[in-house]
């Protein structure tokens, strides 16, 4: 494990205690906004995050900005006070 981290970072041109730090950095971040994605029910957000790295940075815009947006039609209903229209069991 020690040699693919060496040879990563030497390809990269960064020390491999740098490499390290930026993966436990990237990991961090991708858990949580990942989490917060999906307890609030945004599947685009949760793929978006999953697919992309951003070493970081999608992930911290994502927990302190988009995720505290009211972006979903549920939301958006709720406060503007237009109700759905229920399907009537027969």
């Amino acid at each position: 494990m020690t040699a693919e981290i060496a040879n990563m970072a030497s390809l990269l041109g960064i020390s491999p205690a740098l490499l390290v730090l930026v993966l436990v950095w990237s990991l961090a971040w991708k858990g949580i906004a990942l989490w917060k994605a999906a307890r609030k029910g945004h599947l685009v957000w949760f793929v978006v995050l999953l697919l992309v790295n951003t070493v970081g940075i999608l992930e911290i815009l994502y927990v302190f900005l988009f995720s505290e947006l009211k972006i979903s039609y549920e939301a958006n209903v709720r406060k503007s006070g237009v109700r759905r229209k229920r399907k009537s069991k027969k």
